[in-house]
């Protein structure tokens, strides 16, 4: 199993196939418990943290992180375990109600780096199954020994923690200068620089996802360019609570008290894991590239981004077309978080903040638009094929 396994170079640096979660361990087997995110884009995550919404990140202006320079680790106020611990730095104190987490690797933002997110897998049972550090020192130093020490001096083949650490720099350096991770070629990112013009449908898909009483997508995924001229994240980093419904193909599902609470579990245990406030919150993705991927939102629950796009419209207006029944008829809303948490679900923002019964903030004719323009966000675009085409 490599890095491409899940994160193949053809397909954005995410799944190729459809599967809602991957297959890893010894015999490639065993199944994991969230869908896999892409790699691409990941250089601009900021580290994670818990505070106040500033205007600043609103606007899409939060400063990248410098994953590969060690600023990351040198600001901890706590030490940092190791490198292939899955324990996120500590950088605030317990964090009031209503500051939001942002930032951090994986679903859940436990760690801060591109890093540790590489070396994470090396000891994941799902995933490289690698029985502890020992184990991968010892396969580094036999199949990279020589290209490793050439690169670093012999001395590094005799200290396993060094050897780690500079795999997992070499592998954030990799991501970092290779520019198909990051390459800002989509038929939107040709549209923002003036050099590509939108469909009409792409254009009302896109008037409804800025919508703030529509779609009021860009509330979370940011579209607009920053005042330095940089291309939008199409995220803001954040951290939610949406109350996707329970995806019975997780075979850890098939426990009913098994629960995936994103912060608080159970890839994660820190101060922030033990904060209520935190449970059925996952980090916001990017939405670059989301037309080429197979499965949505960190359960994979989903299908296609119709499906997607319906269930923000009409989660809390039309629930029983979104959520399973109990066996009297009852509509098991947010089924798949404890119910002491559902608090943490968000009703307050748009177009979530209807009611039982209020009309859907989008209809499936606007549903259609706004999947048209998701669509423009995938990398590859050549506005020359595209004019060739709109002449034909």
């Amino acid at each position: 199993m490599s890095c491409a396994t899940c994160h193949d170079p053809a397909n954005h640096y995410a799944p190729a196939n459809d599967h809602t979660i991957q297959l890893g361990g010894l015999h490639l087997d065993q199944p994991g418990i969230r869908a896999v995110p892409s790699l691409a884009y990941k250089m601009s995550t900021p580290s994670f943290s818990i505070g106040d919404e500033s205007t600043a990140d609103e606007a899409a202006e939060a400063s990248p992180m410098t994953e590969a320079s060690g600023a990351a680790l040198a600001n901890a106020s706590a030490a940092v375990v190791g490198p292939l611990t899955a324990q996120a730095i500590v950088k605030a104190d317990a964090p009031a109600a209503n500051l939001v987490p942002k930032g951090g690797m994986f679903w859940d933002g436990r760690v801060d780096s591109l890093e540790e997110q590489a070396l994470q897998p090396m000891i994941s049972p799902f995933e490289m199954a690698n029985a502890d550090t020992a184990t991968v020192y010892a396969k580094l130093k036999k199949g990279y020994g020589k290209d490793i020490s050439a690169l670093f001096g012999d001395n590094i083949l005799n200290d396993q923690d060094m050897m780690i650490s500079e795999i997992g720099f070499a592998l954030a350096r990799y991501q970092v200068e290779e520019r198909s991770f990051h390459p800002y070629t989509s038929k939107y990112d040709y549209y923002l620089r003036g050099k590509a013009v939108l469909t009409d449908a792409e254009a009302r898909g896109l008037k409804l996802f800025d919508d703030a009483n529509k779609g009021n997508c860009a509330s979370c995924h940011l579209d607009k360019m920053t005042g330095d001229g940089q291309m939008p994240n199409l995220t803001d980093f954040e951290f939610e609570a949406l109350g996707a419904p329970r995806n019975p193909a997780i075979p850890a599902n098939a426990d009913a008290r098994y629960y995936d609470t994103g912060i608080c579990g159970p890839l994660r245990s820190d101060i922030y894991s033990a904060q209520p406030q935190n449970c059925g919150l996952f980090k916001t993705p990017t939405l670059r590239n989301v037309g080429a991927r197979h499965v949505f939102f960190h359960n994979g629950v989903y299908r296609t981004l119709e499906d997607v796009t319906r269930f923000y419209v009409k989660r809390d207006t039309n629930p029983e077309e979104i959520y399973p029944k109990d066996a009297s008829g009852k509509v098991l809303k947010y089924d798949d978080l404890p119910a002491q948490y559902q608090i943490n679900i968000d009703v307050i923002d748009a177009p979530m903040n209807r009611k039982l019964g209020d009309t859907p903030a989008l209809n499936d004719a606007e549903i259609a638009d706004v999947v048209a323009f998701l669509k423009t966000l995938t990398d590859g675009y050549d506005p020359a094929k595209d004019g060739i085409k709109a002449a034909k």
